[in-house]
């Protein structure tokens, strides 16, 4: 989906420093790689999927050549840059290392993946963050080194965009930061000012996506900001996402992994089911108000902008969803029919598709999450 927005050219004199293709990171003062052209792909689908791949560790699912990725998959999401510490707001992106990767690629083979890829018109990304990775940008400092190594990284493989999936401790929101137009925590206000600046540096072409936990999104109806009682990360994703609504291709909340959590109807709805990704969609694409109606309301994304996150198979993450159930939400969701107990407040049907964690899972088992969901995702 293409964004409109204002180039201002704030990094153009940055000097880049390329993160490292290998364990070992590459000294600040080694020449930078020439980097390749960025590719040419396509748009994303109007209808996608979106996957995971362990780029630089195997997770006990096995390693994945870029080049095997199989063709259903419409974005390729590079698991994980993480950050040299958890505030230096520098990152690193290390290939998997080839004691625990041994069918691992050269970096050569790995550059001639992504741009086979990109030339079938698949987007390849570089996610940030990951259970490991904790990002937290408190300082100024920590923003710019952000955006400078985040750069370097993708100028090096010639990548379409950037995923967010800052976990764990990244975000919160501090005591009295209530308002979510005019956020005012520093990890939160440092992190919308560094995805501008990378937005803009790559104009409207560069994709940007969002996987953050239900508990930074969703819980934000019942609990939100730091100083109310409540853990002061409930719903600390949402003003990033409300910053960059204008510059945000997808927002796949990751929908397992996740307590029972209090939906528009004010009933809890459990994971693993249609009724828990019908009610957490539609929260998205509905709206809702903050912390009970207490600290203002949360817009309404498009549907082109949503897609429903998913474990790959049952090992990949609690909260594993059965083919018909995926499909019955997909159904509901889009047309109206098949819906469950849960009623959505409208029909959506250009809803994006799903995010699945990961496509190494999902080749681990016989890659029945991509072959079960692209045709029914593609309608």
């Amino acid at each position: 989906m293409s964004r409109i927005r204002t180039a201002l050219a704030v990094l153009a004199g940055l000097a880049l420093v390329a993160a490292p293709a290998s364990a070992t990171a590459t000294p600040e003062n080694a020449a930078a790689p020439t980097a390749p052209e960025r590719g040419t792909a396509a748009d994303v689908p109007a209808h996608a999927l979106v996957g995971y791949l362990h780029a630089s560790f195997a997770n006990g699912s096995g390693y994945v050549r870029i080049a095997d990725v199989p063709d259903e998959w419409d974005v390729i999401d590079l698991a994980f840059a993480e950050p040299t510490s958890p505030t230096s707001g520098r990152l690193e992106f290390t290939r998997c290392p080839a004691d625990e990767c041994p069918n691992v690629e050269s970096d050569e083979e790995f550059l001639a993946g992504i741009r086979a890829k990109q030339a079938e018109g698949t987007k390849v990304l570089l996610s940030i963050g990951g259970a490991n990775g904790q990002v937290r940008l408190e300082t100024t400092a920590a923003r710019d080194a952000f955006v400078e190594s985040a750069s370097a990284i993708i100028d090096r493989y010639g990548l379409d965009g950037l995923d967010i999936d800052f976990e764990g401790h990244s975000l919160e929101l501090a005591p009295g930061d209530t308002d979510l137009k005019n956020p005012t925590t520093p990890v939160v206000v440092n992190l919308i000012d560094a995805l501008r600046a990378l937005t803009d540096r790559y104009g409207e072409d560069f994709v940007l996506t969002m996987a953050p936990e239900t508990f930074f999104v969703q819980v934000g109806y019942q609990h939100y900001g730091g100083g109310t009682g409540a853990d002061p990360r409930a719903g600390a994703y949402l003003p990033v996402i409300d910053a960059l609504r204008d510059r945000l291709d997808l927002l796949h909340v990751q929908n397992y992994n996740s307590g029972p959590v209090l939906g528009l109807d004010d009933q809890y709805h459990t994971m693993g089911t249609a009724d828990f990704h019908i009610a957490m969609i539609d929260m998205l694409l509905t709206g809702f108000p903050l912390a009970g109606g207490s600290a203002g309301t949360f817009d309404p994304l498009a549907p082109e902008q949503v897609a429903i996150g998913l474990p790959a198979a049952e090992p990949a993450g609690n909260g594993f969803t059965p083919v018909p159930e995926v499909h019955a939400a997909l159904d509901c969701l889009r047309t109206g029919t098949g819906c469950g107990a849960y009623q959505p407040h409208g029909t959506y049907p250009g809803l994006r598709g799903l995010m699945a964690w990961s496509i190494n899972w999902d080749v681990f088992h016989g890659n029945e999450f991509a072959q079960a969901h692209d045709a029914h995702t593609a309608r």
